[in-house]
């Protein structure tokens, strides 16, 4: 793990920018403010947003400087709690049993297989664990994904920190994880989750805020190559694309430019790399050709 940065939890608003800022995010202020209201009161942060605006990036960027352990519940449809907090190892379950039979001790085999030498822990559960360095980061990414059964789990998880396992019974934190869920808004989470977290949309960057982020992530490009990408992006984002580019497109769209060695944005260089912003067939072929040449020239008059 890297070596954390800032080693205690931010104090202020401005140290909660300055933490963000020292693990390569450039925040605003409305999300430095969440995000030091979630950690001062120890609640779990619900970011929602459209995909590729940075929410994921939040929790990695708090383990990183924090120097905490990030435990990573990707969540998708069908998710249960088999997946996403425990199960039990069977096969080791059953070959106790047998071996406990053929030595003659079968009924107290069967009194001892649910015990934490056969529980398999998944995310949830050892986030409630504890760990060197303090409460680990759980990310609870993409929730929309998954069904509403499994939100209704959650409520627990978020509220109380802890889990109900019927054979053990109840295992809860001694100190509750930094707890970071994300949503696409493929579709609306139930309030009752929502009432447990504290709530901030993560909107796309203006076209400043763009320009640092990409200043940090991809330092070697050029400040003239950089402000036209920055502005072209922007433009493509105030069109009525399927999927409109988001930060991490603007990132791998300068790295793919640098490496082209192009010093500006021109049309037959913009037209060959368009995969690598737009990820729809669609979107690719309204934009090729003369869209992208007019938006071109609109992102070198607004870069100056």
């Amino acid at each position: 793990m890297t070596p954390p940065l800032i080693s205690s939890v931010p104090n202020s608003i401005d140290q909660t920018t300055e933490l963000l800022r020292q693990g390569g995010y450039v925040a605003d202020r409305s999300l430095s403010t969440a995000l030091f209201l979630a950690l001062t009161m120890k609640r779990p942060l619900f970011l929602e947003g459209e995909a590729g605006v940075g929410k994921t990036e939040i929790a990695k960027v708090l383990s990183q400087t924090l120097g905490r352990d990030l435990i990573r519940l990707q969540c998708y449809e069908g998710l249960d709690v088999s997946a996403a907090v425990y199960e039990w190892n069977y096969p080791r379950q059953i070959m106790a049993i047998r071996l406990a039979e053929a030595a003659g001790k079968g009924s107290a085999a069967a009194d001892s297989i649910y015990t934490e030498q056969y529980l398999i822990k998944r995310p949830l559960l050892q986030a409630l664990e504890k760990h060197n360095g303090g409460p680990p980061v759980l990310l609870i990414d993409e929730l929309d994904r998954t069904d509403e059964p499994f939100e209704a789990f959650l409520l627990e998880v978020l509220s109380d920190f802890q889990v109900t396992i019927p054979e053990l019974g109840t295992v809860k934190a001694d100190a509750p994880p930094i707890v970071i869920v994300t949503s696409n808004r493929t579709r609306e989470i139930h309030d009752a989750l929502k009432r447990r977290c504290l709530y901030h949309w993560v909107d796309y960057p203006n076209v400043d805020r763009e320009r640092a982020i990409l200043k940090s992530k991809a330092p070697n490009v050029g400040d003239k190559l950089g402000a036209q990408i920055v502005n072209f992006i922007q433009n493509l984002r105030g069109m009525e694309l399927f999927k409109p580019p988001g930060i991490a497109e603007t990132i791998d769209w300068a790295e793919a430019l640098t490496a082209l060695n192009a010093k500006e944005l021109d049309a037959s260089t913009v037209d060959a790399t368009l995969g690598v912003v737009l990820k729809y067939q669609d979107d690719i072929a309204r934009v090729r050709g003369d869209v992208a040449a007019n938006t071109i020239a609109a992102a070198k008059k607004a870069a100056g």
